[in-house]
């Protein structure tokens, strides 16, 4: 505030200044007076040229006969009648001259007499007046540097959320909904000597909705929202973290009934006891201050503790118990009905044309949370504006799907005729093994234009939500992984660097059929290999084996078992009709993109999936 005030200050004094400074020098140039010596006073009046002279001090203002303006000046100490007299000028020609004498009284002499030192005193005085506002404001940050960070936000009128804002989620809502009524009515519960959780904890993957449906809460409940993050709470000096705790419960009290929201609360959450700094750690000190205040407030006191976190697996145990965030409320990735619901939300604002289905765009999207899905929209309304359109196709939201699974077109990336005719090759047989496998999800597209860091594609997508794999399942997606490798070492005798990532999720894959998923028949039922966390290490999650080195050895040789079995698989498909590849390998060099009907039409009706 103090530094727009004296900014402004600076700006209308220059002003001040240039038009002062402009308007004195027009006046100068209009009528300035000719500036003459004694001398030639003497000899204007021995001839009769001067009418009048006015004396200011030592100035002397001469009206000539013609009206013409003069300026001399005189001694200080010495009268004008003293001086004529001295210079032996005729009395009587003196006469005829009109002497006026004019002393400078009241505020002109004071403005004239004071302001030569009033001015300078002025601006130190101004320039000491915003120093002091300057020091106080760092006083003042300096005080306030220990308080709490958190947003207190009103929902009022439009901007207000509630759970018609929030599609899907329709488990959690539900779960909320009882704190909801006791933030209205908590009289219906303490008389029957119920106590409303004092925390409720959100778990879910990243996008699905967690501080939306917490501001929801708030805005069904009417009740203030006091935001932070878990990481505004941490600062480099000791103790600033649990200063602000105390603040934010402080003002949450004044203002309750209210919610409490820490966002990511891993930051200060994480288990005690793991960090460098003992037990001096200040992000310790922190969640031993968000713990004491959780147990600090009285059963009377309104104040609901919503947290949010994607890592509820290292957060420390004594936050979990029951009298903290013993509700915990999970919010799993959209099912196709809640991603249709959310797409309709997500649409209000934006023109569709009428042939858009949302239904086919939430089958397309699997394993989308509801912030993929507005960044999809989103693509799709960028997209749309690129190419001059008025309103959002079906075309547009379409390829925006493959824009954010793979990475926008490489359009400017050429491949050469060889390089394209090989990612053909692999791409094709990619699709063939997964089209005539039939535990694999259907092919949607195949294409040869370069996205990402990809050469080409194969898209495949459920056409339900599953939850649940087999094991034959795995075994199919491995031969699927190991087509495009294998259809270019059945065609060229060897192989490129395309197949890179291919190997490294099949191998990763079959690494989890073995360890992950107990589906071996020779190791039995069980997992190998324990995930810890170190937290200050450079990569977070480390594998400790829990196993021989014999069993080492047998875990190698069932791995590249499944992989080569499942190369197999892939060479058997390839190999049996190779016309079939050929053709598809055709179609892409011509059209260098197939949809899965053009796909599908290249098969002969009984080799399609039963």
């Amino acid at each position: 505030m103090s530094r727009t005030i004296l900014k402004n200050f600076l700006i209308f004094l220059i002003i001040f200044l240039v038009i002062a400074v402009l308007f004195s020098t027009y006046n100068a140039t209009l009528d300035k007076p000719e500036v003459v010596g004694i001398e030639k006073i003497i000899q204007q009046i021995e001839n009769g040229e001067i009418s009048q002279i006015i004396v200011k001090n030592n100035q002397l203002d001469v009206t000539l006969t013609n009206n013409k303006k003069q300026i001399s000046t005189k001694e200080p100490s010495e009268s004008l009648s003293t001086l004529l007299k001295n210079y032996n000028v005729n009395p009587e020609l003196i006469k005829k001259v009109k002497v006026e004498i004019k002393n400078e009284e009241g505020w002109a002499f004071w403005l004239t007499t004071v302001l030569p030192f009033l001015i300078p005193l002025l601006f130190i005085g101004v320039f000491i007046y915003f120093m002091m506002r300057q020091i106080q404001g760092a006083n003042t940050k300096a005080m306030s540097f220990g308080q709490s960070q958190a947003r207190e936000i009103q929902q009022k009128g439009k901007g207000k959320i509630t759970f018609k804002d929030v599609a899907g989620c329709k488990e959690s809502k539900e779960e909320l909904t009882e704190i909801v009524e006791f933030l209205k009515n908590p009289h219906k519960f303490t008389q029957l000597g119920a106590k409303i959780p004092k925390g409720v904890l959100l778990m879910g993957a990243p996008g699905t909705g967690k501080t939306l449906l917490a501001k929801a809460v708030a805005g069904e409940a009417n009740v203030p929202f006091l935001s932070i993050s878990g990481s505004e709470f941490v600062e480099m000096f000791v103790g600033v973290g649990a200063s602000r705790v105390r603040d934010l419960f402080k003002r949450a009290k004044k203002s309750a009934p209210c919610i409490v929201f820490i966002d990511e609360i891993d930051a200060v959450g994480r288990q005690r006891g793991a960090g460098l700094g003992g037990s001096h750690d200040e992000r310790e000190q922190t969640l031993n201050q968000i713990l004491v205040e959780m147990d600090g407030m009285e059963t009377k006191t309104n104040v609901i503790v919503m947290a949010a976190t994607n890592r509820p697996d290292i957060l420390d145990p004594a936050l979990l118990r029951p009298g903290r965030f013993d509700r915990r409320v999970i919010l799993d990735l959209p099912d196709i009905n809640d991603r249709e619901a959310i797409l309709k939300v997500h649409v209000e604002n934006k023109p569709l044309a009428k042939e858009v289905n949302l239904r086919t765009v939430a089958e397309r999207t699997p394993g989308f949370s509801g912030a993929d899905l507005a960044n999809l929209l989103n693509e799709a309304a960028i997209l749309a504006a690129r190419r001059n359109k008025k309103t959002i196709e079906q075309n547009d939201i379409l390829e925006s799907i493959e824009k954010v699974l793979l990475g926008p077109e490489r359009k400017s990336h050429i491949l050469s005729e060889e390089e394209k005719k090989i990612t053909a090759y692999h791409e094709a047989g990619h699709a063939m093994v997964a089209h005539l496998l039939p535990h694999v999800d259907p092919v949607q597209k195949v294409s040869i234009i370069s996205r990402g860091h990809a050469a080409g594609y194969t898209l495949k997508l459920p056409e339900e939500d599953r939850h649940l794999h087999a094991k034959s399942e795995f075994i199919e997606e491995l031969a699927v992984l190991l087509a495009g490798f294998t259809a270019e070492k059945i065609t060229f005798g060897e192989v490129t660097t395309g197949a890179s990532n291919d190997l490294r999720q099949a191998t990763l894959l079959a690494k989890k059929i073995i360890t992950e998923y107990g589906m071996d028949e020779d190791l039995g039922p069980r997992t190998l290999g324990e995930r810890e966390e170190l937290i200050f290490l450079g990569k977070e999650i480390h594998e400790r084996r829990d196993y021989s080195e014999k069993t080492a050895e047998l875990i190698d040789e069932r791995i590249n078992m499944l992989i080569t079995q499942a190369q197999e698989t892939a060479k058997r498909i390839l190999t049996k009709d190779k016309k079939q590849l050929e053709k598809i390998v055709s179609e892409l060099l011509k059209k260098e993109t197939l949809e899965r009907e053009a796909f599908e039409a290249l098969f002969p009706k009984q080799n399609n999936k039963e």
